[in-house]
């Protein structure tokens, strides 16, 4: 895996490099969709530890005619398919890996309740921090069923290395510009539900 001292350390410059490409989402943000800019909701990091993940905001507070809101799926506008497509949404991020709570590379970080659902699933995927984008992500994400991404997180957490990480940032890449795919890895990983209960 990425060590963690020069991973934060990146993780720094990057976010001074890149400051001026956050303003100007921040400022795209603001004026398509109101504030607040920023996502903040509490999730499970490094060992059940929780944490306020941080990412730019994708969904808007569109409503019902009895006041709820409506589903995901009716929320997302267009810049916000644009930044998740793109990854851009998950810029913020940075910060949590300088914080320590996050890496670059590890299963992406679930809500508690999430966690405590898996079980001894659950306990096994925190084994390493969180990540940005992680071997899931780059092997279907939302194309996959929870049970699957599980796999495929555990599956990272049993054999994660440096050339693993390597490998992820680059289809990562890959996935920014051409788009989510499942790909045969996901099909090859047995759900871990068959193994674990």
């Amino acid at each position: 895996m990425l060590a963690e001292v020069p991973s934060r350390f990146a993780a720094a410059v990057m976010l001074l490099l890149l400051a001026p490409v956050a303003a100007l989402l921040a400022l795209v943000s603001l004026i398509s969709m109101g504030g607040p800019v920023l996502f903040r909701q509490e999730r499970s990091g490094l060992h059940g530890q929780p944490f306020t993940m941080v990412k730019f905001r994708s969904m808007n507070d569109a409503r019902d005619a009895e006041g709820r809101l409506l589903p995901d799926g009716q929320r997302v506008t267009a810049w916000g398919r644009f930044l998740r497509r793109s990854r851009l949404d998950e810029l913020p991020g940075l910060w949590s890996i300088v914080r320590g709570d996050m890496a670059f590379v590890g299963p992406r970080p679930l809500l508690p309740g999430t966690i405590a659902s898996l079980g001894e699933r659950g306990r096994q995927r925190g084994q390493v921090r969180p990540g940005l984008t992680g071997w899931a992500q780059v092997n279907g994400n939302t194309l996959l069923s929870l049970d699957e991404k599980v796999a495929l997180d555990l599956d990272y957490v049993r054999n994660a290395s440096l050339g693993l990480d390597c490998r992820i940032i680059l289809r990562t890449i890959a996935v920014m510009i051409a788009g989510e795919k499942r790909t045969g890895e996901a099909a090859m990983i047995d759900p871990p539900s068959r193994r674990l209960r």
